[in-house]
């Protein structure tokens, strides 16, 4: 059966608005424009549409609404939970943990905070991006006052046992946050019951629009954490800046239906195995990155070597969308510190391909792709 191209494999990246999605935020880019903070009715219709919104954001993740911050995104809740943890608790420890395959909104804070004095342990994982939790236990010191540990990782599809992690963290009376920004569509997340402080959410891996996420602050922290950004104290004081009022109205959507959808959404493991299975047979040589069992229904980041993979997604990008790795680290065109860190050379991630299954990916898409995909490394190979 013929397939409609070109066909979107690069949901790790972004993911297409949900209908839904879009049709909930429509009035609040049309008639209900009021700014929230006002107090006539045009305010107020955009104030309950963003408690709305909060509170099925909460429901994802089980937990209270008054516990959810709306923020632009990934990176910046990310940045509240670690900044806003290092400096409320600044003078109780200025040690941290987390690992070597973290996203760079975690990554990239953790070294720039190094250079104002904190030090952090970054804990090396095995050739297939796990952690060992001994090397958590033996990283504890005295003065550590945060792990932040990704609930999976971006790039290889990894599974962290965050349960575990934070058991580990509460018994040493130590702070945790996880990023849940790309499992909250396939990881069922209870805040009620699992040993998590704070946890960040983007829209625009959830089937929501672009520039709006959020943080979860466990309402039992014995502190408020320090804010990021100063102005008109919106999000009770915790995040300054007028709402993005359509933005957060298409999050809780999101959220609403990842909720709903999860159960259903998860089974994309299928094509994603059946994919893998496809690829082993149409090119040499190919491995794949990452946990074989416990990793994201819907990541595939496979090693075909002797292609430079960022030629091969050019040659697909007119019937296939492809990516060689984290998309926030395509500007500066560096090897992936995450395939590095598995052991592998530097260039070796050169030759990596990631593919992200989506939830209106089909079998013939993936058939084509593989397909398409093996005829272009053939002709980079010169076979």
């Amino acid at each position: 059966m013929p397939v409609k191209l070109p066909i979107y494999m690069d949901h790790h990246a972004s993911t297409p608005i949900d209908p839904a999605v879009l049709k909930a935020m429509m009035p609040y880019l049309t008639e209900n424009y009021g700014n929230p903070g006002a107090y006539h009715i045009f305010g107020q219709k955009a104030a309950l549409a963003i408690e709305t919104a909060r509170e099925k954001t909460a429901a994802l993740i089980n937990a209270d609404p008054g516990e959810i911050v709306f923020t632009s995104g990934g990176t910046e809740s990310d940045n509240l939970a670690i900044k806003g943890i290092i400096e409320t608790l600044e003078r109780r420890g200025k040690h941290i943990i987390t690992s070597s395959i973290e996203h760079h909104a975690v990554f990239n804070v953790c070294r720039e905070m190094e250079e104002h004095g904190l030090k952090v342990s970054y804990l090396p994982v095995d050739k297939f991006g796990n952690i060992n939790l001994q090397h958590l236990k033996e990283a504890i010191r005295k003065d550590t006052i945060l792990i932040s540990l990704m609930t999976a990782n971006n790039e290889i599809g990894t599974q962290y046992p965050i349960d575990d992690i934070g058991d580990i963290a509460h018994e040493n009376n130590i702070f945790f946050h996880t990023d849940a920004v790309q499992s909250a569509n396939y990881i069922p997340i209870d805040v009620r019951k699992s040993p998590v402080d704070l946890l960040s959410l983007s829209a625009h891996k959830l089937y929501g629009p672009k520039g709006v996420g959020a943080l979860y602050i466990n309402r039992d922290l014995p502190f408020k954490l320090k804010a990021q950004m100063d102005g008109g104290g919106q999000e009770r004081n915790r995040r300054s800046g007028t709402h993005n009022v359509p933005g957060i109205v298409g999050m809780g959507e999101a959220c609403g239906i990842a909720l709903e959808k999860m159960p259903k959404t998860c089974e994309v493991a299928i094509l994603r195995d059946e994919m893998w299975e496809l690829f082993q047979k149409a090119i040499s040589g190919v491995e794949m990155h990452g946990n074989q069992y416990f990793r994201l229904p819907n990541n595939l980041n496979i090693f075909i070597p002797g292609v430079n993979t960022t030629d091969l997604v050019r040659m697909c990008g007119s019937k296939i969308a492809l990516s060689t790795g984290s998309t926030c680290n395509a500007f500066q065109r560096e090897p992936s510190h995450v395939i590095a860190a598995l052991g592998f050379s530097m260039n070796r991630s050169f030759s990596t391909l990631r593919i992200g299954l989506g939830r209106s990916t089909t079998r013939d898409e993936i058939y084509f792709a593989v397909d398409y995909i093996a005829k272009q490394v053939s002709m980079l190979r010169g076979e």
